[in-house]
Formats: structure tokens, sequence, C-alpha cells
């Protein structure tokens, strides 16, 4: 892996849901990375947002910045607004029982992979999750043929789960998911 672009990582607000929205667009159009078929607007992404944030879970982005070095929180650095990349959890199930379980996603900017936002939304994703009470963090990663995600998730922690054997069909193939989960500590 190179060295990490410096980034700021911090929750989203508002005005980033278009670039949120043109960054997943990316994946919906051209991979099978997600099951989605239609990009959701950014509209449909301010709403995941207020939702997510009324639950008190996680959904951060990775601002590139202006020289210097990318931190945590952004203390220091001057970010030039250019989402990078995102994550958030949201709920496993709607079921009261799983409200201890939640599933993350994480999206880079297609010209941002491979250089280490991934690593550093997921570890902070983590500590948020951590910080809401959850318990276990499931991840559902599409076969896509490669194994960047799944490979992210096990540097973290994770553990294969199970898979789901062609239960998606997206640009004419049937794909699996693979599920991977990370206990976080005990819960609420």
């Amino acid at each position: 892996m190179t060295a990490p672009p410096p980034v700021v990582i911090r929750p989203a607000i508002p005005a980033d849901t278009e670039q949120v929205a043109a960054i997943f667009a990316h994946y919906v159009e051209t991979s099978v990375a997600t099951f989605e078929e239609v990009p959701p607007t950014a509209a449909d992404w301010r709403r995941r947002l207020d939702e997510l944030g009324r639950q008190n879970l996680p959904f951060l982005v990775a601002l590139g910045v202006q020289g210097g070095q990318g931190v945590q929180g952004g203390q220091g650095v001057e970010a030039d607004g250019t989402v990078c990349g995102y994550a958030y959890a949201s709920p496993w199930r709607p079921k009261p029982a799983y409200r201890y379980t939640v599933e993350d996603t994480v999206y880079i900017s297609p010209g941002r992979t491979g250089c280490g936002l991934g690593s550093a939304l997921l570890g902070g994703l983590l500590d948020g999750c951590a910080a809401a009470g959850a318990r276990q963090v499931i991840a559902v990663i599409a076969d896509t043929g490669s194994d960047v995600s799944a490979a992210l998730h096990r540097r973290f922690g994770f553990a294969e789960a199970g898979r789901l054997r062609g239960v998606g069909r997206k640009h004419g193939r049937w794909i699996d998911t693979v599920l991977m989960q990370r206990e976080l500590g005990p819960g609420r």
C-alpha cells in the first residue's frame, strides 16, 4: 500500500451528499460492488444521513486537504472540500433484537482507491459504532472477483461468517455475497 494521501475524516454533513451520490453512482453504474441498479439522488442521501443521525449511527467522509498531514477529526489542517470516500453504519435488520448489530458500508472515489482511505474510514467507523453501543458489525461484500474489500475487513479483525450463493443478479451475471463479522464489545 502506498502512503495515504492527506485527508480529514469527519462526520458527513448535508453539503457532502452531492459528492457522496456521485461516488456511489459510479459503483452502481459500472460494477457489481453494490446491488443497487439506480443511483440514489443527493436528496436520498440526505434522508439517509438524517435517519442514521437520528439513530446515533456514524456516517463519515474522507476529505482531501490542502497541504500538511490529514488527521482524524481534521485538527490542524484545512480540508479542500473534496469528498474522497465515505463510510456509514446502518441497522443490520429492522427487528428489535438486532438493535446492537450494524452493517458497515465503505466506498472510495474511483481515483483515490488503493492508498489507505478505506482503512482510515473503516477505523473511524468502527470507533463510531462502538461509541453508539453496537456489539457486532456485519460486512456484506459482493463477490466481485476482487479480494480488496474482504482484505480491508480482515485487517480490522473481521472474519468470514458465510457466503450466500447467487443471491444477486446484475450486469447479466449472478453474484455471491460474502458475510464478514466483527465483535466490538458487550454493547449497551
